[in-house]
């Protein structure tokens, strides 16, 4: 019978071209712009490692000006050099990783390539197998690298491509920071969304175009390409001063597998602030905390409030839309009366006229999906023309997308025709024939 009330439902957009478009417009307008906003949402506060967030746990202590809070009532989102020193050091953590961001000239030895800027991480091994980024050639950098602050550096595959023409790189040389670097890995592509693991400096933002060892910071006396807040001066003048200062500059991530590791990291934490207190550090009342990955999304407000508020406000254009369907339906049904009134008469049931034409609501629903589908991909494009770099990896509609938008398409247009469809089925068979 579906295959017989689908043939029905396409011979009657047929009879009716300018009502059935007129539906199918209305469907596509409001499918493709609650689309358009929820490929953006869904992207911005997607899992960005769904296998591991569980375990990984963002650092914080609050080691802020003891007269005001940092952010209203909050503590510090970043760590100062010391914490960010002193943790790595204690080494409580399954893996553990303290970071930030610089940057500065590379320059290749290949003179057809001239010196260009690069942003680096700073980080320790950890930080790789922690957040299972892939390797094209190579490894991570030896633990003894990290302690000895070795020169080395792991550079990204657009990196590799550009400098070394995509070839396995891995113990070739190259100058950075005035110095000359050992290349020991390079990276597949590898492009976090959201950029979880420092969303203060960006979290949509690319990912850093070489790694090297954490604690060249202070071995090559390296700038900050992040967001650093303070809440006294430092004590002194000079580069040494700033870095041992309470500034705040530095993310620090751990693993931690299970409850039992968390809770005694935490407890670790406790002890290291009262410790810390002694030397007349940390004025302000213990407040310690590990958050996970969705959990410090979320506490940093990775989705915009705008982006939110224009998701909403295009669900309420696809309800506008679907109103506007209703009052087609309901025109389009009552022309339909006398067929039904016949179809009734010759001993179709409420049922039989209320699936058949449930089934012609949902076909235009469903054309109105794919339609609203290709709008959508309209509207992301001119997002990612408007926004330019920053959305480029947001406005993207894949698989789990373009089904979410035809069962949406779908179950809002059975919606809309359920009231319809009631009403065709209750059409008086023996009014209809009378008049006929």
């Amino acid at each position: 019978m579906f295959i017989y009330y689908l043939r029905l439902a396409v011979k009657s957009i047929k009879r009716n071209p300018v009502l059935s478009g007129l539906m199918v417009a209305a469907i596509a307008l409001g499918i493709g712009s609650s689309m358009t906003t929820i490929t953006v949402n869904y992207l911005m506060s997607a899992n960005p490692i769904p296998e591991k967030s569980h375990a990984l746990y963002y650092v914080q202590v609050d080691s802020w000006d003891p007269h005001n809070a940092f952010n209203e009532d909050d503590i510090p989102n970043q760590l100062t050099w010391t914490e960010a020193t002193n943790l790595m050091a204690a080494n409580r953590a399954l893996r553990q990783a303290a970071m930030s961001r610089t940057g500065g000239i590379m320059e290749p030895d290949n003179k057809d390539v001239k010196p260009f800027e690069v942003s680096a991480r700073l980080t320790f091994r950890d930080f790789f197998a922690m957040f299972e980024v892939p390797f094209l050639y190579g490894n991570p950098w030896s633990a003894r690298a990290d302690e000895k602050r070795e020169q080395v550096v792991v550079l990204t595959k657009r990196i590799n491509e550009q400098v070394f023409g995509g070839v396995n790189s891995v113990g070739e040389s190259i100058r950075l920071f005035g110095r000359q670097f050992r290349v020991v890995g390079v990276l597949d592509d590898w492009q976090p969304m959201p950029k979880f693991y420092d969303v203060n400096n960006g979290a949509f933002e690319e990912s850093e175009e070489v790694f090297i060892p954490f604690m060249l910071k202070e071995e090559l006396a390296l700038p900050s390409w992040g967001n650093t807040n303070c809440w006294k001066a430092p004590e002194g003048d000079g580069f040494e001063a700033q870095l041992r200062s309470e500034c705040i500059g530095f993310q620090m991530w751990v693993e931690l597998p299970t409850l039992e590791d968390k809770a005694a990291y935490l407890d670790f934490l406790h002890s290291y602030v009262s410790e810390q207190k002694t030397l007349g550090r940390f004025p302000r009342p213990m407040q310690n905390r590990l958050s996970d990955v969705m959990t410090w999304m979320e506490d940093q407000e990775v989705v915009a409030d705008d982006a939110q508020i224009m998701l909403w406000l295009s669900l309420m254009f696809l309800f506008v839309c679907l109103l506007n369907t209703i009052g087609l339906l309901l025109a389009k049904f009552s022309g339909k009366a006398s067929e039904i009134g016949l179809r009734r008469a010759v001993g179709a049931s409420k049922g039989d006229v209320f699936l058949q034409h449930l089934v012609e609501t949902a076909l235009i629903g469903l054309v109105g999906g794919l339609l609203g589908l290709s709008l959508a991909l309209v509207g992301l494009e001119g997002i990612k023309s408007l926004y330019g770099e920053y959305i480029q990896a947001l406005a993207v509609l894949d698989l789990t997308m373009v089904l979410v938008g035809l069962v949406l398409a779908l179950v809002s247009s059975v919606a809309a025709g359920l009231y319809p469809t009631w009403r065709a089925c209750n059409i008086a068979p023996a009014s209809q024939l009378k008049s006929q």
